[in-house]
């Protein structure tokens, strides 16, 4: 089964230094282990790094026993729809990479606002309506 980003299109790798995913495998996958939906591919940034600590979900500090290295800003990684979509209601959403983000994540967050943080505006805009 093919896999689809947020476009309709073939999921794109999200990022693998650090290795991100549910699966570690460097996508936004999902699957019904991942109860989380790990779904918004993003370039987190300082101010959603401290957003993310001050809510509980610290992504900051290395976490060994789940391969999770810490992240710095910068990083690419799948994170959370519902985290994602807090930040963005707290007006501290991180950039957003849509061919990488899986469209499982509609199921929580609006397309509207995954655009509007968009950082890979595809040359085709036809796509986006």
């Amino acid at each position: 089964m093919i896999e689809r980003n947020v476009l309709g299109d073939r999921l794109q790798e999200c990022g693998t230094d650090p290795v991100t995913g549910f699966f570690r495998d460097g996508c936004c996958s999902t699957g019904p282990e991942d109860a989380g939906s790990h779904t918004v591919c993003t370039v987190v940034t300082a101010e959603f790094l401290e957003h993310q600590a001050a809510v509980g979900n610290d992504l900051s500090s290395p976490r060994p026993e789940y391969n999770f290295p810490g992240l710095v800003p910068g990083d690419r990684w799948c994170v959370v729809a519902a985290r994602w979509m807090q930040a963005f209601l707290d007006g501290v959403a991180a950039p957003v990479v849509l061919a990488a983000t899986h469209e499982r994540a509609l199921d929580i967050v609006p397309l509207e606002a995954l655009r509007a943080h968009a950082v890979d505006v595809p040359d085709d805009l036809a796509g986006l309506s």
